[in-house]
């Protein structure tokens, strides 16, 4: 390990940012990070959006932390990969534009990093405002992530990793995430995650770490359904193309075929064709890839 990952040494954050259509879950965000008690960070934002309607909020917040104000094309996983060029931390970290960290995360975040130098990474839990588990269910037990238990200890916004995966790691994999243009409409964080263990690097999961994102509540509208299908398109992928095992395979497409039969029991149809849509979009993932 290089001097910045020394015991005792102040490590300095990069925290790359993709962002489109939204003004007030930025702001939000951007006060989270006004309120750090760890301070030694910069912001590297990379809009998508076709007006000008960051400027004047990020120039408000410049003033308090370093903050780079880039443009990209749209799709997620493109966004982020225009900012990793212009990273000069030495713990890099993805949160989404509607998610807002604890005062005390980044400094947490640092002092585990310092004390644990010999992993190149660290990941998280997600909950809400109200301290519940969002977006899924996360592992209760903290250890380290194997390409089994990625999908249960990691999302975007809970990851923090070493410069030296960004460099070893090729980037995040565009034709995987939201906006990518392709059927496969998420797990882009799984991708980088699994080709990072792939090299022999080491990340942990820690249940105590945490971010806050909302937590959804789908209407099982055609419009949630078509994203639950793109999404389990995505995870399809990941599973064919890092050769997961058929057990586990079958495990992941078992759970949402419990969940569609669970709603038809009590007569919740368009919540079972919401179950139904991410089953299809996977077992589809999987088949395509």
């Amino acid at each position: 390990m290089g001097a910045s990952n020394q015991r005792g040494v102040q490590l300095k954050f990069s925290l790359v940012l993709a962002t489109i259509g939204r003004t007030e879950e930025l702001v939000r965000f951007l006060k989270s990070l006004q309120d750090q008690s760890y301070k030694n960070f910069e912001l590297i934002v990379i809009d998508q959006n076709t007006d000008d309607r960051l400027v004047l909020i990020l120039n408000s917040f410049n003033k308090l932390f370093p903050i780079q104000h880039l443009y990209s094309e749209k799709g997620l996983s493109k966004a982020r990969n225009v900012g990793l060029k212009h990273i000069t931390g030495d713990i890099i970290a993805f949160p989404d534009d509607d998610c807002w960290y604890p005062p005390v995360l980044l400094e947490r975040v640092q002092q585990w990093f310092s004390v644990n130098t010999t992993f190149s990474g660290l990941t998280g839990r997600s909950i809400d405002e109200n301290g519940n588990m969002s977006m899924q269910r996360w592992s209760q037990e903290a250890g380290i992530i194997t390409k089994k238990n990625v999908w249960i200890r990691a999302t975007s916004y809970t990851i923090f990793l070493r410069k030296d995966v960004i460099e070893s790691v090729s980037g995040f994999d565009e034709q995987l995430g939201v906006g990518s243009g392709t059927p496969w409409g998420s797990a882009e964080e799984v991708d980088f995650l699994i080709r990072t263990l792939n090299k022999g690097l080491s990340i942990y999961y820690n249940n105590e770490i945490f971010a806050y994102h909302p937590n959804p509540v789908p209407d099982y509208n055609s419009k949630s359904i078509n994203r639950a299908q793109s999404y389990g398109r995505g995870m399809g992928r990941v599973l064919k193309i890092h050769q997961y095992s058929i057990i586990n395979v079958g495990y992941l497409f078992i759970r949402p075929i419990v969940g569609c039969l669970l709603s038809l029991l009590i007569c919740k149809f368009r919540k079972a064709h919401f179950h139904w849509a991410i089953f299809t979009g996977r077992f589809r993932g999987w088949l395509e890839s």
